[in-house]
């Protein structure tokens, strides 16, 4: 089967072979599989090694086979992954025993994956292959930073360093969902304009004097991903007692910040990761609900991961890239 792997060092397109459902797995013919930021990361993580490893987190597809003792899942099902392996009931972190498929697990950017019965859910009725191949991953990020970690509550305004990500853009409509106001920041004047029309209240630009912007604004919580350049800017603008959840860091994962201005401002800061499977069969119903789809911002052939890759790594998109595997 055609795959996208890491093969010392490099990122290729290999022939690899065909998985087997053994006991407790699905064996999933995927459609399409979405690219996360995650992705990025993972040449450099998995450095030389020579054994070529499929990555890729989240994925959508059809059952193929079952394995002995499978329950509740059939041929046939249109499924899709949930990434956070082994993390079943909310708490307030994840298990010792928990990952997220792509490493060291062989991930989704294949023909096909063998996985065990559990990561499986059913593919939401109401959105089509590229939606549902995209979604979990930011979803549950952005679903678990908001209400679980967050506490967003109806009639608070939020506050998100950065519109175009797709964990952005589930939190836009999540909050929007919960009767919250957002307001969202950008360097580009085109993802401001997107993150409008999907439902945000404002949308500043990145470069400018958010105190200022936001003057006349009371920010109850923030959560931000950007890191270093965005920490201390995000703090600033957040009411005396308010919420801050920090999910990621693509600029720097090392910050300073002014202990005696925190602990005199009563913050509360908080780390987010992923979700459990609870919380994304909760997010599942709520997205059923208010009618809530993934943002899609292109789809790639499997083929052209690479220029898929591209996209992402240069911060083109609004929403989620998307690849195109199965017909």
């Amino acid at each position: 089967m055609k795959a996208f792997v890491i093969e010392s060092g490099e990122l290729k397109i290999k022939e690899m072979e065909e998985p087997k459902a053994r006991a407790e797995e699905v064996l999933v013919a995927l459609k399409t599989a979405g690219i996360n930021r995650r992705d990025l990361g993972l040449q450099k993580r998995y450095g030389d090694n020579p054994e070529a490893l499929i990555i890729g987190s989240d994925g959508a597809g059809i059952v193929e086979a079952v394995g002995e003792g499978v329950a509740g899942v059939a041929v046939g099902d249109e499924v899709i992954i949930n990434p956070a392996l082994r993390w079943f009931a909310n708490s307030d972190a994840p298990p010792p025993e928990f990952d997220i498929l792509g490493m060291p697990d062989h991930g989704t950017f294949a023909e096909k994956i063998a996985l065990s019965a559990e990561q499986v859910e059913k593919k939401p009725a109401h959105m089509n292959w590229e939606e549902a191949g995209g979604l979990v991953l930011p979803a549950l990020t952005g679903y678990r930073a908001l209400f679980t970690k967050g506490q967003v509550q109806e009639g608070q305004t939020l506050f998100i360093p950065g519109a175009g990500s797709g964990v952005a853009t589930f939190l836009i409509q999540f909050a929007k969902s919960a009767g919250a106001r957002v307001i969202v920041t950008s360097r580009s004047e085109e993802k401001r304009t997107h993150a409008l029309e999907i439902g945000a209240d404002r949308a500043i630009a990145t470069d400018s004097d958010w105190q200022a912007e936001l003057a006349d604004e009371t920010v109850d919580l923030v959560i931000d991903s950007v890191g270093a350049a965005t920490f201390n800017r995000s703090l600033d603008v957040l009411k005396k007692g308010g919420r801050i959840v920090i999910f990621g860091a693509t600029t720097d994962d090392n910050v300073d910040f002014n202990l005696r201005s925190f602990f005199y401002g009563q913050y509360q800061l908080f780390g987010s990761t992923m979700g459990s499977r609870e919380e994304l069969r909760n997010m599942l119903a709520f997205m059923e609900k208010h009618g809530i789809k993934p943002i899609v911002d292109e789809v790639f052939a499997l083929e052209s991961a690479q220029e898929a890759f591209d996209r992402l790594a240069e911060a083109k998109q609004f929403g989620k890239v998307v690849l195109q595997i199965g017909e």
